[in-house]
């Protein structure tokens, strides 16, 4: 088991990055308690992997300090990216260093009893990764995970595709794990359930720390960043005139976002719940089926929707910046 790192986990002091012209992140400080689990959010492209990377000391900041605090075990962990020996066994890969023991949270446990955790049969413990369906692959990606956690995770994206089973097993899992969290994730749940603080990016390069998950900061921002100010029209006559708001299509979409995710977030909850009956696939394994691809693209449409209103807000704020210069 890995040790207890330092109770200060990371702490950055005015900490800058920039893609070429770019601002990502301006003049941020932050410090990372041991225990603190911190979501990373914002719209697309805005830097929050970048963020998460420059936290556990992957990437240098443009400026400023980082500091990384003792008996760190940092275990980063990218879905997209995470690869898997085909030709490996179960047992090979979450007993990297052989053996036939994984010890977790402090305690050694057999092998296959830990793979049964993950909801793989004794006899899939000599099976070859090649063997397995795509559900099982991330399923072992998560065992493999746990298995050699670190004290600090910092996950990127990590309930990209995953079913219903799956994401459950994350989510115990991490709701048992004594150690730090830094995660990037669209999926709003997912935050709430994990979250003990919310990093907003808002593509300009603040970054603002609201306590609690993704309900808390939408119940916490405010509802205008920055006030517009009047300005008189003859002295900003131009060729062409600068666009200083959303159009009025964007503006209704905005407007009709919230409303939408949280109708998407109720049929998330009224699915999940469905799932979660033991009998209902044995009743009825064609409708559990049929569930299960609905919550699926439910979960899609919510990213979607999320995504299109992290887009738009951060928009608008640009345009006002503008606006007020």
């Amino acid at each position: 088991a890995s040790p207890r790192s330092g109770r200060v986990a990371i702490e950055a002091k005015n900490i800058n990055k920039r893609y070429g012209e770019r601002v990502l992140v301006k003049d941020l400080s932050v410090r990372v308690m041991r225990g603190d689990r911190i979501a990373i959010i914002g719209p697309n492209g805005v830097g929050k992997t970048t963020l998460l990377r420059m936290l556990i000391g992957d990437l240098e900041p443009d400026e400023g300090c980082l500091r990384l605090g003792a008996r760190l075990e940092i275990i980063y962990f990218d879905q997209r990216r995470e690869v898997l020996d085909p030709n490996q066994t179960l047992w090979e890969t979450v007993c990297t260093n052989g053996g036939d023991t994984v010890n977790v949270r402090g305690r050694s446990q057999h092998v296959v009893g830990y793979l049964s955790d993950f909801f793989f049969d004794e006899s899939q413990a000599l099976s070859p990764v090649s063997s397995l369906s795509g559900g099982e692959r991330s399923r072992l990606l998560l065992a493999r995970l746990f298995a050699h956690p670190g004290n600090l995770l910092a996950l990127d994206e990590p309930t990209n595709d995953l079913d219903v089973e799956t994401l459950d097993l994350l989510q115990e899992a991490l709701g048992e794990y004594d150690g730090t969290v830094l995660l990037v994730s669209h999926d709003r749940d997912f935050i709430d359930r994990i979250a003990t603080s919310t990093l907003v990016l808002d593509g300009i390069g603040a970054v603002v720390e609201y306590v609690g998950g993704y309900s808390d900061y939408l119940r916490l921002k405010p509802k205008s960043a920055i006030a517009t100010r009047k300005r008189n029209n003859r002295a900003t006559k131009v060729t062409r005139r600068l666009r200083t708001s959303l159009s009025y299509k964007e503006q209704r979409e905005l407007e009709g976002l919230p409303q939408e995710i949280e109708i998407l977030s109720k049929k998330i909850a009224t699915a999940e719940m469905l799932l979660a009956d033991v009998d209902f696939y044995r009743k009825d394994p064609a409708a559990f089926e049929v569930a299960t691809v609905d919550l699926a693209t439910a979960r899609a449409a919510l990213a979607h929707s999320e995504n299109r209103w992290f887009d738009l807000e951060a928009k608008r704020d640009a345009l006002r910046a503008k606006t007020a210069m």
